[in-house]
């Protein structure tokens, strides 16, 4: 019995990823490319002239981001299945894709043919496909999160972390937040304490862990 192939289109601002992937997949039987793209602008008009099962596109991308890209898909054609292909894995930005784009899967750069065709598969037979990276940095940003929240830390702490991790000295962030030196020496014992740091270089390190800069 003959299967039906699975219709996919490709975005990618980089021409020599758009021609790895095809040659990639090109003789895998149950696959066919409707399209390929550089230029994520050209992807609705593109999708209204052939139809699709699965969207393969990249994240971060000039002109058109891939959430932004996958929201406008999602609107204008909601059974295509959206599969992210990127290099980054930000946790921030793979909850972007998840939560406000409702992508059916998230791939790194990095995969193997193997997992990309178990991944393609997967999210077209209507399941969704996470890497095990991925998975993993969904999970440390989760744990981040956490941890910011058990803290406590306000939005005044939080900018002070930054205007210190930029080397401002007291004045220079009592004069930047137009608040006293005393004040901002409080909110520095206060993070000091919060944050379970004792040196502004400790404080620079939670604060990259834990996404605050």
């Amino acid at each position: 019995m003959k299967h039906e192939k699975i219709t996919l289109a490709l975005v990618d601002d980089h021409r020599i990823v758009i021609d790895g992937l095809i040659s990639l997949l090109k003789g895998h039987d149950t696959f066919q490319f409707a399209f390929a793209t550089t230029d994520p602008r050209e992807v609705i008009e593109k999708l209204g002239e052939h139809p699709v099962d699965v969207l393969l596109t990249d994240v971060m991308m000039p002109g058109l981001n891939g959430s932004t890209l996958a929201k406008k898909v999602r609107e204008s054609f909601p059974a295509i299945k959206i599969l992210a292909l990127s290099m980054s894995s930000e946790g921030d930005v793979i909850n972007e894709m998840i939560n406000d784009a409702d992508i059916s899967g998230y791939v790194l750069k990095n995969i193997g043919k193997q997992e990309l065709i178990k991944a393609i598969e997967k999210i077209a037979g209507g399941n969704v496909y996470f890497s095990e990276d991925v998975i993993e940095e969904l999970k440390r940003t989760s744990t981040r999160r956490k941890q910011n929240e058990d803290a406590h830390l306000t939005d005044r702490e939080v900018e002070i972390i930054r205007l210190i991790e930029k080397e401002y000295n007291n004045r220079q962030i009592a004069e930047t937040l137009f608040i006293s030196e005393r004040t901002v020496e409080t909110h520095r014992k206060n993070i000091f304490r919060k944050t379970s740091t004792n040196s502004v270089i400790g404080l620079v390190k939670y604060a990259y862990e834990h996404k605050l800069v």
